[in-house]
């Protein structure tokens, strides 16, 4: 249940969704969500913690992905939380 309250705000649905494309920077996922840069360190750093996306440094940026074991196929845009499946359409 924890899990669904992470996504349980929008804007964090939006970057879960965003990076079942593939992993992005912190800036590209800011300027396709227009999403402002401290707001986006929030909610990726809520990601983070709760284990919905890694990140690594990519020289002086930092690039976040989503984590494999929660991703079923980027093809549907499908997330497998355990106690269900959300389908993005």
């Amino acid at each position: 249940m924890a899990l669904l309250r992470v996504l349980a705000d929008e804007s964090r649905l939006a970057i879960v969704r965003l990076l079942l494309q593939g992993p992005m920077h912190v800036g590209g996922i800011g300027s396709t969500l227009d999403i402002e840069q401290s707001l986006l360190s929030h909610h990726l750093k809520v990601l983070r913690e709760s284990g919905f996306v890694a990140s690594q440094r990519d020289g002086k940026r930092v690039l976040y992905r989503l984590v494999l074991d929660k991703k079923t196929s980027a093809a549907v845009e499908t997330l497998d939380l355990g106690c269900c499946h959300i389908a993005f359409e």
